[in-house]
């Protein structure tokens, strides 16, 4: 049998680690589809899962990864042949299913849909589940009325993975796009992704009344906590929120007035559920009419599953800016 190797995480006390080591394909969890895997890539929710900051993995041992780009094996679900290349997020993996950080993955049939002619697989691993995640909040707001002429987005987290991608997609959309950071140097990299300026969090006053200023058309927020609620408060009347982390906190303490006085909208924007048609819709969409037009500057580098767990440190302590693809066993198809 096959011989591969996977990033395993592996309770340790209180903590987790992970671990490079050998596995066959029978030491993997249950799927449909059995991918070779090419590429995976790194987001925050893998960093909080292998390090245990959160207790994001709920069975270990448990290999990490939540995207996993490569070519089919074998499969069980008829849109699949041998040869064919997809891309599998979210459903579970580097939760309570193995992940995309092995050789071979047993893709769940509900999380895995065709790559796109017009992506190599690469590219389709360095968009993954932050590009994939960027889609949905366009797609939702837009489909609860969003347009430019409504005002400027704010784009909050803006040097992560999702902020990283709001900035290329709505840019490219003809929406003006402030990009929030606690990153100065960072400036030249968010402007080059299309953000037309970018505010200093440092220098943010969030201000205490139920409705402050109506600065922003609509909002993509990674942070949550106080800064989402000031987002609710300052969001122009009729525009959209789409709430997609929790950097900040999880907590919102805001009132009623912005949603029944301004006729703002909360849009939660939860990915690895995504219904099928949803997500294939997206992911075609994402090689077409919303491919990324950065992705050379979302991309810091490409590492080894070796060099993972220095990169899991460097993102939680908010050193990364843009995405790191992983070659798992790279193919450039």
């Amino acid at each position: 049998m096959e011989r591969f190797e996977a990033l395993r995480i592996h309770a340790d006390g209180e903590q987790c680690t992970p671990v490079l080591e050998t596995l066959t394909e029978d030491d993997l969890s249950e799927g449909e589809v059995v991918v070779r895997v090419a590429y995976s890539s790194v987001n925050y929710k893998d960093a909080l899962a292998a390090t245990g900051r959160m207790p994001i993995a709920r069975r270990l041992p448990l290999v990490g990864g939540i995207d996993a780009a490569g070519t089919v094996v074998s499969s069980r679900d008829g849109r699949f042949r041998e040869g064919d290349r997809v891309i599998a997020t979210g459903a579970g993996m580097s939760e309570t299913r193995d992940g995309g950080y092995a050789g071979l993955l047993r893709a769940p049939a509900e999380a895995t849909v065709a790559v796109p002619e017009s992506l190599s697989l690469s590219e389709a691993a360095a968009i993954g589940t932050a590009g994939f995640t960027a889609a949905l909040a366009l797609e939702r707001m837009e489909s609860n009325g969003q347009r430019p002429d409504q005002g400027p987005v704010l784009v909050t987290g803006a040097t992560g993975g999702v902020g990283s991608f709001a900035i290329d997609l709505l840019s490219a959309r003809d929406y003006e796009v402030v990009a929030l950071t606690g990153k100065s140097a960072a400036a030249d990299y968010l402007t080059g992704l299309g953000a037309a300026s970018v505010l200093d969090r440092h220098e943010l006053s969030l201000g205490t009344r139920p409705l402050e200023h109506a600065r922003w058309g609509g909002a993509v927020d990674s942070l949550g906590g106080d800064v989402l609620a000031w987002l609710t408060r300052t969001v122009r009347p009729w525009g959209s929120i789409a709430s997609i982390g929790l950097v900040a906190g999880v907590e919102l303490h805001t009132t009623v007035l912005p949603f029944i006085l301004r006729g703002v909208s909360l849009l939660g924007i939860e990915s690895p559920t995504c219904p099928l048609a949803l997500r294939e819709r997206t992911w075609e969409r994402l090689g077409g009419d919303l491919r990324p037009r950065h992705l050379d500057r979302l991309v810091d580098r490409t590492v080894e599953l070796a060099a993972l767990p220095a990169v899991f440190g460097e993102l939680l302590a908010g050193e990364l800016t843009g995405r790191v693809l992983v070659r798992v066993a790279g193919d450039s198809a």
